[in-house]
């Protein structure tokens, strides 16, 4: 049979919509291999957050060109975020051996694609409208990642994702759930739901939402209604933005599927750096926000997003940055050196004037906040039991995440793979804790 490649960079969107490639592939009658040498197509997805992770494509150039040499008649595509934003043709020039480039929302044309290069490696042409409409491919797992919405209308200066995917689209309410209830019916668990400012959607079908739905706010509503669906103990998603983030949709946070986890980006702990980046919010209003969780849910755990040395970001501006991590004490960050992106709003109307050196050094003293804090917070957890779905197993060890997003570790099996055990914490590190199986 052909065969396919598929390889992707980025964020769970982009791994969701890999999926969703794998699909359309299969449909067609290829089979995946984990070879590329012997692949007939290979897709590669792309992300353009930095430009750390274009130069990774870049950086396939030469095996691409040997594989070339090898198979002449090998289609080699891209997707994702960088053809999405290639609006002048600019980075396509820059990729001669390629023969697709296409935005992912274009993905329905592969199955036409494919049959114009190589004819004989299609046998079907199911016409798909939305890429969203696509049921994603999945192993066989007790986790998934379900998409709620794709695209941006927040046009953060900083960010290409508007560009790269467009205007903000909420899926239908019925296919989210429908999506949801078949892969419970496969023996997924945890639901992941996505979405560039998740916590925005707006349902197409508001009509679909039950009339026992205590919620006005659609996306409230939204975590209500996976709650009830029977199967799912688990459920979050990633990501919120803060001025979306009501009292009604904290509410439903507190419903028994929902993790004791929360990741909410900050970006910055500066008013004005957030101005420039056109976050929409203070660092009072952000605060407040973490207040009403806190108050609503005591333990949660939070994680968060910090950009440093953002055009004209001071020290004096980085140091309210550290201020705001001492205060809230996240419980992980992911932390970024800012990248200049063409196309965005700050590539135009700011000078990235802050040095590789400086934000190095700012990433290291961040760094060294999350790690002490971190380290700290796990402390506080020896003793306690915690609920962990284990996902993998290795030498006789089982790891997966606790309801805090929490790595852990205890003994056990490929048996216990994709089961619900309960943990005794005996000891902690700064990434992973360890501990014993305890009965409820």
């Amino acid at each position: 049979m052909p065969t396919y490649h598929i390889i992707t960079y980025g964020c769970q969107m982009n791994k969701n919509d890999s999926q969703r490639i794998e699909t359309l592939l299969k449909g067609m009658g290829l089979e995946s291999t984990d070879e590329k040498s012997v692949a007939d197509v290979i897709i590669i997805n792309t992300c353009s957050v930095r430009q750390s992770a274009e130069n990774r494509v870049f950086g396939h150039l030469r095996d691409f060109r040997a594989l070339k040499e090898k198979n002449p008649r090998l289609v080699i595509g891209i997707t994702g975020c960088m053809p999405g934003r290639d609006h002048d043709g600019a980075i396509q020039k820059k990729l001669p051996l390629i023969d697709l480039f296409f935005p992912i929302a274009d993905m329905c044309q592969l199955p036409r694609w494919l049959c114009e290069l190589r004819p004989e490696l299609v046998n079907s042409l199911d016409p798909v409208e939305d890429y969203l409409k696509i049921r994603p491919e999945r192993a066989s797992g007790a986790q998934a990642f379900v998409s709620v919405q794709t695209g941006c209308n927040k046009f953060c200066t900083y960010c290409v994702v508007p560009f790269a995917r467009g205007r903000e689209k909420n899926r239908p309410l019925a296919d989210i759930l429908a999506e949801i209830r078949d892969l419970a019916s496969h023996g997924v668990v945890e639901i992941l739901l996505l979405g560039q400012t998740v916590n925005s959607y707006q349902a197409p079908d508001p009509e679909t939402f039950s009339k026992q739905n205590p919620y006005h706010d659609h996306f409230a509503a939204l975590l209500w209604e996976v709650n009830q669906v029977p199967g799912i103990s688990r459920l979050h998603f990633t990501g919120p933005h803060p001025i979306h983030m009501n009292d009604e949709t904290i509410d439903a946070m507190t419903l028994p599927a929902h993790l004791n986890f929360i990741h909410l980006p900050v970006q910055a702990g500066d008013d004005e750096v957030l101005r420039r980046m056109n976050r929409r919010y203070t660092v009072a209003l952000y605060l407040d926000v973490i207040d009403r969780l806190r108050a609503r849910i005591p333990n949660i755990a939070i994680g968060t997003d910090i950009i440093v040395g953002f055009c004209g970001e001071t020290n004096e501006q980085f140091e309210r940055t550290v201020e705001l991590y001492e205060k809230v004490r996240f419980d992980i960050c992911y932390i970024a050196r800012y990248s200049s992106r063409s196309g965005t709003a700050a590539s135009r109307a700011f000078k990235d004037d802050v040095s590789e050196e400086e934000k190095k050094h700012r990433w290291n003293v961040l760094q060294a906040v999350q790690e002490r804090i971190v380290l700290e917070k796990n402390q506080e957890c020896v003793g306690t039991d915690v609920s962990v779905l284990v996902d993998r197993s290795d030498f006789g060890f089982c790891y997966g995440n606790s309801r805090e997003m929490k790595l852990v570790k205890c003994p056990g099996g490929d048996e216990m793979v994709g089961n619900v055990v309960n943990v005794k914490i005996v000891k902690v590190g700064m990434w992973m804790m360890e501990g014993e199986r305890v009965e409820k």
